[in-house]
């Protein structure tokens, strides 16, 4: 039995009716809803864990930002571009450990970690000579801070037990207890030295 033209236009509005129902509800209510939760659960987390010096933003937890200078702890070198830590271009450098360019490229940051401190005879940790996969990671371990203690105390003029104490109080332990690795953020840990006094 064949439909008949009058029912194709009854058909069609219950259509479009359902399309809008269902776009009202997932592409509004939604996304409102979840936005709303998250910033009553997780108020910092959801604006971005934004870091501020003296209420000014200077970045997130979840990003690395470059730091060169001696007084600082560097972090993980990035692989994105144009510049490091490009959140629009988060990338790895897809090339493994025997290809000339990465082993060119460690050596380079190896050198480069040997000028700044010349008397560090301690081996260099590798997270302080490749990149991670996403090219933004904002940690580094525990021994790659502790590497860099000795240049950045006696950059600022500070005790190295101080420095190194500083690091123990911003190593992260394993999520949940199980999960990843201890860890040092960057940021936090170069915001608090420069809150040393």
């Amino acid at each position: 039995m064949k439909t008949g033209a009058s029912e194709q236009p009854v058909q069609f509005m219950s259509m479009l009716r359902l399309f809008l129902v269902l776009t009202v509800l997932t592409g509004i209510v939604y996304p409102l809803l979840i936005t709303a939760a998250a910033r009553l659960i997780w108020p910092d987390q959801s604006q971005g864990s934004l870091l501020r010096k003296d209420g000014q933003i200077v970045g997130s937890a979840l990003i690395g930002q470059s730091f060169s200078t001696p007084r600082y702890f560097w972090g993980r070198p990035s692989a994105t571009t144009p510049q490091p830590y490009n959140a629009a271009a988060s990338t790895g450098s897809n090339i493994g450990p025997t290809n000339a360019a990465q082993i060119g490229a460690v050596r380079e940051r190896v050198a480069a970690l040997r000028a700044a401190d010349p008397t560090n005879a301690l081996p260099i940790p590798v997270d302080l000579v490749t990149a991670s996969a996403s090219g933004l990671d904002p940690h580094i371990t525990p021994a790659a801070a502790y590497y860099q203690s000795a240049r950045v105390a006696r950059e600022r003029g500070l005790p190295e037990p101080d420095v190194r104490a500083l690091i123990a109080r911003y190593t992260e332990g394993r999520t949940f207890g199980v999960l990843g690795e201890p860890r040092v953020n960057v940021l936090k840990l170069n915001l608090a030295l420069d809150a040393l006094r």
